[in-house]
């Protein structure tokens, strides 16, 4: 979808890579700067996230290395980078001096508080990010500290996705104008901007901010239940006719107090009643009970264990290549042929040096 679309990507690490990375899942041309001025801790020589990209390694502490930089951006459409801001402008490589060289370039760029506030040039990760920003907030049951998948929330969902967006949004406007932008892209913005959906429960009084009181975060039918080989089943069965199935399927359909879906009085104890029946048999035993019901009860997969899922192996969302497991591009075009993950090659850092240094003209 996004063929012929140039990408230069400045490397980083978390939101970023993603973000570049799904463009080249949709078909955009990604060229990746690795940084030979400062390698990023813990980088492997080949990284699942640069999958679909080439790989160029410069110094961006050298006047060349500079120059080549500003040569591959004359040409390009969009640039990403996610360093710290300021970072960029003392390279002599910020929005300004590449504009410069391209008024109609995207300048996309993804940091955890965005570009200015308090707080900009702070450090921080994912979990801090969406702490501050609200989104935490609901993430465990009462009483528990608050967590989520680690960077699923702020990095990807907050960071990553909302540059995504960003910038082929802007890409919009540069066909009907030529002219450039620079996409702020803050992981504090994302995240809170998800939070609408619940803005919305909580306006007309079906959220409360109190933890464990509020219809998605508190009742019996909207948690994980633990089976008796330590593995888990989720069920959230929120409308009527979805819990009427759910209740058939354990017998449970004439007991007065499951009856009463709606008393959040009998959350609690109704959740022990679930916690007790739930442990009594192993995961496997309920993912077929509830396999083909209307119930929205669903296994707790692990990504290894989620491959060899039915479901999951008919859409064929997971692959091994390059030593890696790896999910398939997202989203899918039903009038489009489209690869998947597995045919799409990983780079080597530095891979294409030779090949993209030798087609640029630098002075």
């Amino acid at each position: 979808m996004l063929g012929g679309l140039k990408v230069i990507e400045i490397e980083g690490i978390g939101p970023g890579p993603f973000a570049a990375m799904m463009l080249a899942d949709l078909g955009a041309d990604v060229t990746v700067v690795h940084r030979e001025d400062v390698p990023v801790e813990g980088m492997t020589d080949k990284s699942l996230l640069d999958r679909g990209k080439k790989s160029v390694l410069l110094n961006l502490k050298t006047d060349e290395g500079k120059a080549s930089v500003r040569e591959l951006i004359r040409t390009a459409d969009i640039i990403i980078e996610g360093m710290r801001p300021g970072t960029m402008e003392k390279l002599g490589l910020g929005p300004d001096d590449l504009h410069a060289v391209n008024p109609a370039l995207i300048y996309g760029r993804v940091t955890g508080w965005g570009q200015n506030g308090p707080r900009a040039k702070a450090a921080g990760h994912d979990l801090n990010y969406i702490a501050l920003s609200g989104a935490l907030w609901y993430a465990s049951p009462p009483g528990q500290a608050p967590f989520t998948p680690p960077t699923l929330l702020g990095d990807i969902a907050g960071g990553a996705l909302y540059l995504v967006a960003g910038v082929l949004s802007a890409l919009y406007r540069v066909g009907r104008t030529g002219e450039g932008t620079v996409v702020d892209a803050a992981i504090v913005d994302g995240s809170a901007h998800m939070m609408n959906l619940i803005m919305y429960m909580s306006g007309i009084g079906v959220f409360s901010e109190t933890r464990g009181k509020s219809m998605l975060d508190g009742p019996h039918w909207s948690r994980c239940y633990q089976c008796s080989d330590g593995n888990w089943m989720s069920v959230q069965c929120l409308e009527p006719q979805f819990y009427k199935a759910f209740l058939i399927q354990l017998g449970l359909n004439s007991d007065p107090d499951f009856l009463q879906q709606r008393n959040p009085k009998l959350w609690k104890t109704l959740s022990g009643r679930l916690e007790e029946i739930f442990s009594k048999h192993p995961q496997q035993y309920w993912k077929t009970m509830f396999e083909q019901s209307d119930a929205c009860v669903s296994p707790v997969l692990s990504p290894e264990h989620s491959q060899h899922d039915a479901h999951m192996d008919a859409r064929g969302v997971w692959a091994t290549a390059d030593g890696f497991l790896q999910a398939a591009p997202a989203p899918r075009f039903l009038d489009n042929a489209y690869s998947c993950a597995a045919s799409k090659a990983i780079p080597k850092r530095g891979q294409h040096t030779d090949e993209i240094l030798s087609a640029l003209k630098v002075d």
